[in-house]
């Protein structure tokens, strides 16, 4: 028998214990979180009588590792499909539904764009059919391509608000690999943004094994379920407020430094997974690993608050919410409307999420949850034009450092540290800081782990 160590208890570092239990049922799998609870950035609530996600709310149901875990979990009648996905977008001149088809924003025509883009901006994607061939050399930021491409007002009206969603970052910043890699394999090939926006799209459609089945579902008890169900499966030793302040290789593997930094105590692995976010890898790596320390410390975060509400029932436009880009001057980035999304949570109370914080855009967040609470309230009852603004309950979650950025170059990046942790037998490390994420792209990168480390 033998002794894995994880680190960090989130998604990834908990879906790695459940998958190395699921092949070496024998061997003794130990978790290290420094905080007080399991989970990581899944979370949930109790909000008017029912369990509400404040992390990820929902997974990519056509991509396979997120209901494949839930379904080894036993779990697989406890998902559920969005009644509607149908967003629009809030624009300083109306508010407009969210094109079709896009990816990640980026049209693959001008169909549906009227109205979303002014008849100037409808024009200048049009006029990208005119523009020599494109050919880039490395990577470069989402928002500089697509500005000189397609123009100003699709990175500021579509993208903008869908890439501050997934990463609260700013598209003027981010990679254009790392966050959007089918548009960015089919580049070369089609020459122009939008032939290979419709590229990536046909492509995705192609690949979808059911075509009527959903993009994204959810689990009735909430995605935040999920941590309790893979520490029970997985037979984990769960150690809680247990931070690994060192590590270091010993003649039959690696020993670790945990516990209270003035009384620490030595643990023995076999194999070790890092799961710790980057600042907190390169700290526990810079003894085994030093190549990884200075590409884990050039991966920054950015730090977000999610309000949970529940108003009185009450009608709203139909869909499942609204995008909220900064050139309207919100409080709020977005608006999901739960209980008109999902089925089971539509019932007796309007349940409606918000988040706030983008990286490099953070002073809200020095409210207090009171403040903050009752802004975003405020924002959202006039956003949805809700004639009973007032809510019977709310919950501020916040997420400090919460969400990596895939700066430009983060691949490269990315490379280095796999590189140099990949030479030291017995290491792995694994996480959203590096290809993903979402919560099915951190399972694919614990699976990933797991084989290397086996």
């Amino acid at each position: 028998m033998s002794r894995l160590v994880v680190v960090g208890a989130g998604i990834t570092g908990l879906a790695a214990a459940f998958e190395w239990h699921r092949r070496r049922p024998d061997d003794e799998v130990v978790v290290l979180e420094a905080g007080d609870r399991i989970g990581g950035k899944l979370d949930r609530v109790q909000l008017a009588g029912h369990w509400y996600d404040t992390g990820p709310e929902a997974v990519l149901a056509r991509v396979p590792e997120a209901v494949q875990l839930v379904e080894r979990l036993g779990l697989a009648d406890r998902l559920v499909a969005p009644a509607t996905t149908q967003a629009s977008v809030v624009l300083p001149d109306g508010r407009f539904p969210l094109p079709a088809g896009t990816v990640l924003g980026v049209p693959a025509s001008t169909e549906g764009l009227d109205g979303v883009l002014t008849p100037g901006g409808v024009a200048r994607v049009a006029a990208e059919a005119d523009l020599p061939p494109l050919a880039l050399e490395g990577d470069v930021a989402v928002g500089a391509l697509l500005r000189a491409r397609l123009g100003d007002e699709v990175v500021d009206r579509l993208v903008e608000p869908l890439l501050g969603g997934v990463y609260a970052g700013r598209a003027d910043e981010l990679s254009l690999t790392a966050t959007m890699p089918q548009l960015a394999a089919h580049l070369p090939a089609a020459g122009s943004v939008l032939g290979a926006a419709a590229a990536a799209r046909d492509a995705g459609a192609r690949s979808r094994f059911d075509a009527g089945a959903p993009v994204f579902v959810t689990v009735a008890d909430g995605i935040g379920s999920l941590p309790a169900a893979l520490v029970a499966a997985s037979g984990a030793d769960v150690r809680l407020r247990t931070p690994a302040h060192g590590l270091t290789r010993t003649a039959t593997g690696f020993e670790l430094s945990v516990g209270r930094a003035n009384e620490p105590e030595r643990l023995t692995a076999d194999a070790v997974l890092v799961t710790a976010p980057a600042p907190k890898a390169a700290r526990l790596l810079a003894g085994v690993a030093p190549g990884a320390v200075e590409p884990l410390l050039g991966i920054p975060y950015a730090s977000v608050a999610v309000v949970a509400m529940a108003f009185p029932a009450q009608d709203v436009d139909p869909g499942s919410g609204l995008l909220v880009p900064p050139v309207t001057g919100r409080l709020v980035k977005g608006v999901t409307v739960s209980s008109r999304k999902w089925p089971h949570l539509d019932g007796e109370h309007l349940m409606v999420r918000s988040s706030v914080g983008r990286f490099r855009d953070e002073r809200e967040l020095q409210r207090d949850d009171d403040d903050l609470a009752a802004a975003v309230v405020a924002d959202v009852a006039d956003l949805l034009q809700l004639p009973r603004p007032e809510p019977v309950a709310t919950r501020v979650v916040r997420w400090g450092g919460g969400l990596p950025q895939y700066l430009v170059g983060h691949q490269g990046r990315v490379d280095a540290v796999r590189a140099a942790v990949s030479a030291v037998p017995g290491l792995a490390i694994a996480g959203a800081a590096f290809r993903g994420v979402g919560v099915p792209a951190c399972i694919r990168d614990a699976h990933h782990a797991v084989d290397a480390l086996l």
